[in-house]
């Protein structure tokens, strides 16, 4: 395993982690929902370590030229992931709401920037990481920790989504969602 590859996508998990703390939690706490949300980045940065200092056993024949080849395919997903995350906090000039809190309500609803062709770039950066990590460690931990973020991002996704379309907002939104894709990007659809 490569030690600079682990590096960087043991930042990138630090720069997935720190955003509730830094950027989002206000006045609020991290609860039970947050922590569930958390689970599969916490996990496979840990096992990504204990598989970089042999506490696990590696994929049988991962050591040879083909890890050289998924490592150069992993890279980018983490560097993609992490050029995500910046652009959509650099895309978030008012205040948002945060889902975790259930006292926070949306005021307004961000369809420019990151969020213009993707309903979720922060979730769809999140996946891009598990996604790098799979390849960059092929073992049924990293594949396990890809599935549940998964399924907690999809099902945290589709309760944003239920909430917003059933707010002030709603008229707004389900036509924004008739423009975008949840992770990945729709091609071919008008964005204003």
């Amino acid at each position: 395993m490569n030690p600079a590859v682990l590096v960087l996508f043991l930042v990138n998990f630090l720069f997935v982690g720190i955003l509730p703390v830094i950027f989002f939690k206000r006045g609020g706490h991290l609860n039970h929902m947050w922590w569930l949300t958390a689970a599969p980045y916490l996990i496979c940065a840990a096992f990504l370590i204990a598989s970089f200092f042999h506490l696990i056993p590696p994929v049988s024949g991962y050591e040879t030229p083909l890890s050289a080849a998924l490592t150069l395919v992993a890279v980018p997903l983490s560097a993609g992931s992490i050029a995500l995350i910046a652009y959509t906090l650099g895309t978030h000039r008012l205040r948002i709401a945060l889902w975790h809190q259930a006292n926070d309500a949306p005021e307004h609803i961000v369809t420019y920037g990151a969020y213009s062709r993707i309903r979720h770039p922060f979730y769809a950066a999140f996946l891009l990481v598990l996604i790098g990590a799979l390849i960059f460690c092929p073992h049924l931990g990293t594949l396990a920790t890809l599935i549940y973020g998964f399924f907690i991002m999809h099902s945290t996704a589709a309760r944003e989504e239920r909430k917003l379309s059933n707010s002030q907002l709603g008229g707004e939104y389900r036509a924004y969602m008739q423009r975008t894709g949840r992770f990945i990007p729709r091609w071919g659809r008008e964005v204003p």
